[in-house]
């Protein structure tokens, strides 16, 4: 792996890393609806220039179809996996709840053999029944659930799966759009639905917030949301997809180590375990895509 790319993997896991940790610990006044609109907004915006360069270099311009099918994306995206995900946030701890999260690629396997026509190996087969099993033991309704909640966790499997499919839908136009473009416009246009949603119940966007509230506002939709999928793309840009995807190999590791650094929850023997196996099935999703 090249300088630049390792670079921009551990860039990548690093920062997708400490999401859960600051969504669930940050003193920003906003609710569901407020902090999944702003971060996903303020990521996309970060993501748009490069976006338009792409487009420009690879001479793309979007049709009609292609619009519809962004609007499509971001709803999946935003207005569902997105708001499920900032819900399993409030209702588990966050290792827990991003270890669970990194269990999309497995869903993103299973649409994809359905709507997308890739073909299901028997390695893929291993690769979930391993993540099934390392799921298990994270969850782990048996030993200490302090700081989870059953429907906490739903949600975030939820939100997993949703996201999952938003992936495999995804790779029916990505070959035209490109990963950043498609990303930075369905998180745009997601957000904008979100918008429309939250002032026809009435809600605020963004109330006022305080001075001390914007340092962490802006880490979490720049920082993480914006350029850590920049550097996620820009990985895969200087190698291909399958380095990529090393960022959702490496975070079930960093994120407990995250979280109990920053918020000192405690990593059970169970969530080892089960992260263990997660990694396997990672690694054979890795090796043999």
């Amino acid at each position: 792996m090249k300088l630049k790319t390792f670079l921009c993997v551990l860039t990548a896991s690093l920062l997708m890393s400490t999401m859960e940790v600051c969504l669930k610990f940050s003193n920003v006044n906003l609710d569901v609806f407020q902090m999944t609109f702003a971060r996903f907004m303020m990521g996309g915006l970060v993501l748009l220039p490069f976006a338009f360069a792409h487009m420009k270099r690879n001479n793309i311009s979007l049709t009609g179809s292609d619009m519809l099918y962004l609007l499509g994306l971001g709803f999946l995206c935003i207005c569902v996996s997105m708001i499920f995900f900032q819900l399993g946030v409030m209702g588990a701890r966050a290792s827990t709840t991003a270890i669970i999260f990194c269990t999309n690629p497995v869903f993103t396997m299973i649409f994809a053999s359905l709507l997308v026509s890739e073909r299901f190996t028997k390695f893929k087969l291993l690769a979930i029944l391993l993540s099934a099993i390392g799921l298990a033991f994270i969850v782990n309704p048996f030993g200490d659930m302090s700081g989870n909640t059953y429907l906490g966790m739903f949600y975030t499997f939820f939100s997993a799966a949703v996201f999952g499919l938003y992936s495999a839908l995804g790779k029916r136009r990505i070959g035209k759009l490109g990963g950043m473009t498609q990303t930075a416009l369905s998180f745009i246009f997601g957000s904008l639905m979100l918008l429309v949603i939250m002032l026809i119940a009435g809600m605020t966007p963004l109330p006022k917030l305080t001075a001390g509230e914007i340092p962490m506002l802006l880490y979490i939709g720049i920082g993480i949301t914006g350029v850590g999928y920049l550097a996620y793309f820009k990985a895969i840009e200087y190698s291909d997809a399958s380095t990529g995807s090393v960022v959702f190999f490496m975070k079930p590791v960093f994120a407990p180590i995250v979280a109990f650094l920053l918020a000192g929850e405690n990593i059970p023997l169970a969530m080892m375990i089960g992260i263990v196996f997660m990694l396997c099935g990672s690694y054979i999703i890795l090796a043999k895509t």
